[in-house]
C-alpha cells in the first residue's frame, strides 16, 4: 500500500473513532429531535380519547362501529441529508487551533455519522466559486467512509467562493425535501435569493467557519497578509489602532449583514470558530430546534 494511501486511511480511521463517539454519546438523540422526517405515515385506528384532536378522526370506520375512532399516525424518520461544503482558498485560513477546512471535514464526518446511525442517507457538494464535485446521497457505513476520505483528501480546483452558484445546483439536483448543511466562511458575492429559494424547497440549516484573526487584528506590527483566495499579498500596519478598529468594523458590518439574510431566508445558523470546540455551538442550534418542534 502506498505511503499516502496509508496515510490517508490512518487519517480517516481517526476521524471516524473521534467523530463517531460525538455521533453516539452526544448528537444521536440531538439529531433525532432536531431533524423529524418529512411527514406522518398511517400506522393504525384506536378509539377515540378525550383530547384526541376532531381532525384525526376516522369517518368510516367510526361510523361502521358505531363509535369514534381516530387515526394513529407514525412519524416518517427516514431522511436526506445534504452536506454542502466550501472548499475555497479561505478554508486554509486558520490561526488558533485548525485551519478552517479540518474544522469543516470534521463537522460533515460528525453530522454524516449522525445521519447514519438514523437510518438517513448522507450526500456531499463540494464547491468553490464553481461545482467541484457532486456526491448522491447514500446510506451505510462504506458510503460515509469513502465521503470522509473524500473531506480529507479533496484538491478543489478554483481558489474562489460562489455559495450562490452551489445553492442553485443543489436545489437543481436534489428533487426531494432535504435537510441541507451550508458549511462555509460565507465570503462570498450575494446569495440571498438563491438561499430564499433553497429554503422553501428544503431545510437549510447554515454554519458559518471564521477565524478570531479574520475579525480582529493583534498588534504585530507591519505585517503581510495574503488573500488565500486572489492570491493578492498586502501589507497591513496592525501597530496602528486605527487600521485595527477599521477591519474589526468591517468584520462586525459583515457579520451582521449575514445574520440578517440567514434570518430574512429563515433559515437556522450558528458560528463555529477555529479556536473552540464545534460541540457547543452545533448542540446549542440542535437543542433550538428539537424545542421548536
Amino acid at each position: 500500500m502506498a505511503k499516502d494511501t496509508k496515510e490517508l486511511l490512518k487519517k480517516v480511521r481517526k476521524i471516524e473513532i473521534r467523530t463517531r463517539g460525538l455521533s453516539n454519546h452526544l448528537f444521536s438523540g440531538e439529531y433525532h429531535s432536531a431533524f423529524k422526517g418529512r411527514g406522518m405515515a398511517f400506522s393504525e385506528v384506536r378509539e377515540y380519547q378525550v383530547g384526541d384532536e376532531i381532525r384525526t378522526i376516522d369517518w368510516n370506520v367510526t361510523a361502521r362501529f358505531n363509535h369514534p375512532y381516530v387515526k394513529v399516525f407514525d412519524e416518517e424518520r427516514e431522511l436526506t441529508v445534504m452536506l454542502l461544503m466550501d472548499v475555497s482558498g479561505s478554508g486554509n485560513f486558520g490561526t488558533i487551533n485548525w485551519q478552517k477546512l479540518d474544522l469543516a471535514t470534521e463537522l460533515c464526518a460528525v453530522l454524516a455519522f449522525s445521519a447514519i446511525q438514523n437510518n438517513d442517507k448522507v450526500g456531499v457538494l463540494f464547491f468553490s466559486d464553481k461545482i467541484e464535485k457532486f456526491i448522491p446521497p447514500k446510506k451505510g457505513r462504506g458510503h460515509i467512509l469513502m465521503i470522509i476520505r473524500e473531506l480529507i483528501d479533496f484538491k478543489p480546483e478554483n481558489k474562489g467562493t460562489n455559495v450562490a452558484e452551489a445553492l442553485r445546483y443543489f436545489t437543481g439536483a436534489i428533487r426531494k425535501k432535504c435537510t441541507a448543511f451550508i458549511i462555509s466562511d460565507f465570503m462570498s458575492p450575494g446569495f440571498e435569493s438563491e438561499l430564499k429559494i433553497a429554503n422553501k424547497k428544503h431545510d437549510v440549516i447554515a454554519l458559518r467557519l471564521y477565524d478570531k484573526h479574520e475579525e480582529e487584528f493583534p498588534n504585530l506590527g507591519l505585517i503581510p497578509v495574503r488573500d488565500q483566495e486572489t492570491g493578492e499579498m498586502q501589507w497591513i500596519n496592525t501597530g496602528s489602532r486605527e487600521a485595527r478598529n477599521a477591519y474589526k468594523t468591517a468584520a462586525l458590518d459583515r457579520n451582521g449583514m449575514l445574520s440578517h439574510i440567514f434570518k430574512r431566508s429563515g433559515v437556522d445558523f450558528t458560528s463555529i470558530g477555529t479556536h473552540e470546540t464545534y460541540i457547543t455551538p452545533l448542540m446549542t442550534l440542535f437543542k433550538k430546534r428539537g424545542s421548536r418542534k
